[in-house]
C-alpha cells in the first residue's frame, strides 16, 4: 500500500467513527428512548432488562449506520483534501481522480464484506433475543395468541431432523390447522405428513389429530390415511407461541427453509425473499454511499464543510425513501424481489460512476 493510500484511509477513519457514533446515537434517541419510558410506566421493567435490551438493539442500528457513516467519512475526507488543495496537488503528481478515489472505495468495499458477515451472524439473534426481553420480561407474554404461518424446527446433532408448518394456531384454543410435518433425513425429506387439524391434549401433553379429519402420511410413493393420531409433536402451544420468529429474526438458512415449506404449501414468499436480499443490498450500500460521496466531497468543500454534512442527510433520505418504497413493492410481489432490492444501490451506483467519470475528465 502506497503512502498516499495510507494518507487518505487515515484521514477518513476519525469521519467515519464519529458517523457511526452519531447517527447510532440519532437512531437510539428517536425511537428507543420512547420505548424505554414506556416500558417503565406501563410495564415496570427493570433496569436490567433495559440495559439487555439496549445492547441487543445495537447490532440493527449499527448495520444502519455503516452505510451513512461511509458516506459521511468520504464527503468529508475529499472535502478536507479539495480544501487543503491536496487534490490539486495529486493531480498535477499525473494522479487521475479514479486512482485518487480508490482508498476511500476499497474502504468502502471492504466495509461492506463485513456489513454482510454481520448483518447475518450477529443482527438476527440479537433481534430474536431483544424480542424475547420484551414479551417474556417486560410484556410477560402479552404477545398476540393467534398467529399465521408458524413453523416449528426440530434439530438433532446440528442436523434437521422435522419441519413442523401449520397455517393458523390459536393458543388459547390450543388448536393447529392445515399443519404438514416432514421428516427430514441428511439434508432430503424422506416423509411428509399432513393433518387439517389437531388439538392440544393438556392432560397427555400431546397434539391429538380432530376424529372428524383424516390425515395422510406420505413416504416415499406410498400414501397411508389415519382416523386416529397423535402427531410428533412436543410443544407446549405457550411454547410454540413463544418460538415463532419474525423475518428480520431468521439467518438465511431459516429463511431458505421457511419460504420452501411456504412454496410446497403454495403461499406467497415475498416477504422473505426481500428479506434475503436485503440482507446484502443494505450491507453493499457502504460502498455504493462511497461511491457517490467521493465527488460530491470535492464539490462540497466550495460551500464550506457544513454542507457535507447537508450533502449526506439528503442522500440518506433520497436512498432510503426509495429502498422503503421498493421494499414495499417488493414484499407485495408488485415487482420480483431481486429488482426492488438492487434498484436503490443501482441508481447510487450509477450516479456515482457518472460523478467520478465527469470529475476525471
Amino acid at each position: 500500500m502506497r503512502i498516499l493510500d495510507k494518507y487518505i484511509l487515515k484521514q477518513m477513519l476519525q469521519p467515519f467513527a464519529f458517523g457511526v457514533a452519531a447517527f447510532s446515537t440519532i437512531f437510539v434517541a428517536s425511537s428507543f428512548l420512547f420505548r424505554v419510558t414506556q416500558y417503565i410506566t406501563q410495564y415496570g421493567a427493570s433496569y436490567s432488562s433495559l440495559f439487555r435490551l439496549f445492547l441487543c438493539l445495537m447490532p440493527e442500528v449499527i448495520n444502519y449506520t455503516f452505510p451513512m457513516s461511509m458516506l459521511l467519512a468520504s464527503l468529508l475526507t475529499m472535502g478536507q483534501l479539495s480544501g487543503n488543495s491536496e487534490i490539486t496537488a495529486m493531480r498535477s503528481g499525473g494522479m487521475s481522480f479514479r486512482r485518487i478515489a480508490m482508498p476511500i472505495l476499497a474502504a468502502g468495499f471492504v466495509v461492506s464484506l463485513f456489513s454482510v458477515v454481520w448483518a447475518e451472524k450477529v443482527v438476527p439473534p440479537a433481534k430474536a433475543e431483544y424480542e424475547r426481553i420484551i414479551q417474556q420480561e417486560i410484556k410477560n407474554n402479552t404477545k398476540p395468541r393467534t398467529q399465521d404461518h408458524i413453523l416449528l424446527k426440530n434439530i438433532s446433532k446440528g442436523q434437521l431432523t422435522r419441519l413442523t408448518y401449520a397455517r393458523t394456531f390459536d393458543e388459547k384454543a390450543g388448536v393447529m390447522k392445515d399443519i404438514t410435518i416432514e421428516d427430514w433425513d441428511k439434508g432430503r425429506v424422506v416423509r411428509i405428513q399432513r393433518t387439517p387439524e389437531a388439538k392440544w391434549q393438556n392432560g397427555r401433553g400431546s397434539w391429538k389429530r380432530e376424529p372428524s379429519r383424516k390425515s395422510q402420511t406420505r413416504k416415499a410413493h406410498a400414501t397411508m390415511t389415519f382416523d386416529k393420531q397423535v402427531l410428533p409433536i412436543t410443544e407446549t402451544p405457550k411454547t410454540i407461541t413463544l418460538d415463532q420468529k419474525d423475518p428480520d429474526e431468521m439467518t438465511i438458512g431459516e429463511l431458505k427453509m421457511y419460504i420452501g415449506i411456504l412454496e410446497r404449501q403454495y403461499q406467497p414468499t415475498s416477504k422473505y425473499v426481500m428479506e434475503i436480499y436485503s440482507r446484502f443490498t443494505v450491507p453493499l450500500a457502504s460502498f455504493f454511499f462511497a461511491l457517490i460521496g467521493v465527488p460530491l466531497g470535492v464539490q462540497s468543500q466550495r460551500a464550506g464543510t457544513s454542507m457535507g454534512l447537508g450533502f449526506s442527510v439528503v442522500i440518506i433520505f433520497i436512498y432510503y425513501s426509495i429502498m422503503t418504497f421498493m421494499t414495499g413493492l417488493g414484499q407485495g410481489g408488485v415487482i420480483p424481489p431481486f429488482i426492488a432490492a438492487a434498484v436503490p444501490n443501482f441508481l447510487c451506483g450509477c450516479a456515482g460512476a457518472y460523478l467520478i467519470w465527469q470529475k476525471d475528465h
